[in-house]
């Protein structure tokens, strides 16, 4: 496959032919950074793990991880050495992961936080040419990372231009920089990511750049999925073990007249009148 950045890097884990590995894919995440796509699409992994023979996970990294924090043994470490580091702590994901297909497209995040990015719209273009994915995982509009909601809109844009006979099924935005549980419980779309939790936690181990770098994804990550589980009903057991909170994102892609801002907005108009609501019946 022929990407924009000459560091971009196309793995296959099983070594296979990479037309084929995307030809599999059923379940494709997009997402900003390494180690992104572990954090808000770790139950798509599961699904695929679950059901090899009907189902195939690929991941797609944008940035190149140049700009990531370090400090201890990387306190010291180039932007030219984070992003080499990186690129391969993902690879490790991928084949621990049983990934279908890594690509990581490397181009900076200030490229892509300035649209409208003629580069990352070829790479994703060539991606969705080749690749015809069932679910879409990606970040959410409500995030608060810029370059989290810059990645989400340049991917909008690209599924938008789809036929509508090769757009996914489904389009989902995952937490990563923003909890979801302030959606209100109609408006939520429960992840299951309490499956597997010893492979959920090696995962982000793997990205040790990170993790022993100064941010501690592991537990962090685990401890989120764990209490949306158990805060998300208070009359009710638990029925997962953890969750990851994510938006139907389904009909921007859809109807492309759809405003992004609009859209995303109206959650926090029904989070509003559900709080006003529960007040106003108990005064």
């Amino acid at each position: 496959m022929k990407l924009s950045q000459p560091q971009a890097d196309v793995y296959v884990p099983s070594g296979g032919d990479v037309p084929a590995a995307l030809d599999r894919v059923t379940h494709l995440c997009i997402a900003a950074h390494q180690d992104d796509i572990e954090i808000l699409a770790y139950d798509a992994i599961c699904d695929c793990l679950d059901d090899p023979q009907n189902k195939a996970f690929g991941g797609v990294v944008v940035t190149d991880g140049g700009g990531s924090p370090r400090t201890g043994a990387y306190a010291q470490f180039t932007d030219e050495q984070m992003k080499d580091i990186r690129r391969h702590e993902q690879r490790d994901a991928a084949r621990l992961g049983g990934y279908a297909i890594q690509l990581q497209l490397s181009h900076p995040s200030a490229e892509v936080k300035n649209p409208p990015s003629p580069a990352l719209a070829a790479d994703l273009a060539a991606i969705f040419a080749r690749c015809a994915p069932e679910v879409v995982y990606l970040h959410n509009p409500a995030d608060k990372h810029d370059t989290h909601v810059a990645v989400f809109l340049r991917t909008l844009e690209a599924l938008r231009a789809l036929p509508p006979g090769r757009r996914p099924q489904r389009v989902l935005g995952g937490e990563v920089w923003r909890d979801l549980d302030w959606l209100v419980d109609a408006d939520k779309v429960a992840l299951d990511s309490g499956r597997r939790p010893e492979l959920a936690m090696a995962l982000l181990q793997v990205f040790d750049s990170q993790v022993t770098g100064g941010k501690r994804y592991d537990l962090a990550a685990a401890g989120r999925r764990l209490a949306h589980a158990t805060f998300h009903t208070s009359h009710a057991t638990d029925r997962l073990q953890g969750i990851t909170w994510a938006m139907d994102l389904t009909p921007l892609v859809n109807d492309p007249a759809l405003d992004v801002a609009a859209f995303t907005l109206a959650y926090l108009d029904r989070l509003r009148a559900d709080i006003a609501g529960r007040i106003a019946r108990f005064r």
